[in-house]
């Protein structure tokens, strides 16, 4: 079991112990990785269609007493850091230069509880490099059937649904991470299965809502279809996705 497990699992004494010194709140582990995620999705970039382009070199810069905590996690920590940026880039289909690497760094115009996060993109050397331009040639007409991508859209964020099960909550083992104190650690599921999507509550405190009602199970989403879990609402869309490029 790992640092970020005990914070999500309530088996906190060994990184508890080292936050609840002093009068001010200290960095937590689960809030480095939901700030790498918010990164991950404001960095990216669309390079063509069916590629977007996420960094893959973070900095984490944090306060001297932050910095001397994050030294003494050290390896472990990190390495579960990376495991988290490329759970979320496989989740949301996007691609990486090279492999993922996370660093402490001293910065002092960090306030102690405070911390900033910075990326960068880095090509491994065997990595290919996006390719150049070419001249458009006048396609035939596409006659084949246009696919339709299902997306759901969260405080501005837009997530692409790519398996077949995605679990929405606070915890940072959930596919998608919903900041809401309103919302369980694993709240609702989305299930994928031959051409139907269901949403499934996992059992929440608060409960899940489709379109106003509770979801008693699951139920079926359509184009449209509104999810509520806590104070948060989210739209589930049906996006036109043609020659397989994301939406």
């Amino acid at each position: 079991m790992g640092l970020l497990d005990r914070v999500e699992r309530g088996i906190e004494k060994a990184v508890r112990g080292v936050f609840s010194t002093g009068s001010r709140a200290k960095v937590e582990p689960v809030e480095i990785a939901s700030k790498l995620r918010r990164e991950l999705d404001n960095k990216s970039i669309t390079i063509s269609a069916g590629r977007t382009l996420a960094p893959n070199i973070f900095d984490v810069l944090l306060s001297d007493a932050d910095f001397t905590r994050a030294q003494e996690w050290g390896t472990p920590l990190a390495e579960e850091l990376c495991d988290v940026v490329i759970q979320h880039v496989r989740s949301q289909g996007y691609i990486l230069q090279g492999p993922v690497r996370i660093s402490f760094r001293h910065d002092e115009a960090q306030r102690e509880g405070h911390f900033e996060i910075t990326s960068s993109t880095e090509k491994s050397n065997g990595a290919a490099a996006p390719a150049a331009p070419r001249p458009v040639v006048p396609a035939a007409p596409n006659r084949e059937p246009t696919r339709l991508q299902p997306v759901l859209d969260i405080g501005g964020q837009r997530y692409s649904l790519n398996a077949p099960s995605i679990v929405l909550g606070r915890s940072s083992e959930a596919d998608i991470l919903v900041d809401d104190t309103g919302v369980s650690r694993k709240h609702l599921e989305i299930q994928t299965a031959d051409g139907v999507i269901h949403a499934v509550d996992l059992g929440s405190t608060n409960g899940s809502y489709v379109n106003g009602h509770k979801v008693d199970g699951s139920v079926e989403l359509t184009d449209g279809s509104t999810i509520t879990m806590g104070r948060t609402k989210i739209i589930f869309r049906l996006l036109p996705q043609p020659s397989g490029g994301r939406p």
